[in-house]
């Protein structure tokens, strides 16, 4: 898959919301999936353009322990949380899940 500037997502998340192309449409047309365009749809709706920022923090393990506590008591999923959150990518999250399972707290 290719890597999609901020630029291209928001354009890409602004023809969804237009109305005129559905998910399916838009994966086909650039080769992304749905599901990375339904991320980028949510990122958009609660942070707007400023959340396809890209920024370079470290999480500390006390954050990292409330998304995924979050995650738990709501069940949002991971791509719900990386906009909530502002978190860069759902893959670091579900990273954090799989660590905390498999090696506990100090994993994080």
């Amino acid at each position: 898959m290719a890597n999609f500037s901020a630029e291209q997502k928001i354009f890409i998340t602004r023809l969804y919301l237009e109305g005129e192309h559905s998910y399916m449409d838009l994966q086909k047309i650039f080769e992304v999936s749905y599901q990375m365009i339904q991320g980028w749809v949510r990122l958009y709706q609660i942070q707007g353009a400023d959340g396809f920022k890209k920024s370079y923090i470290s999480y500390s393990t006390e954050f990292k322990m409330d998304v995924l506590n979050y995650m738990n008591e709501t069940g949002i999923s991971s791509y719900d949380a990386a906009a909530r959150f502002n978190i860069s990518s759902p893959a670091l999250i579900r990273t954090w899940r799989i660590n905390v399972n498999a090696y506990g707290l100090d994993a994080l």
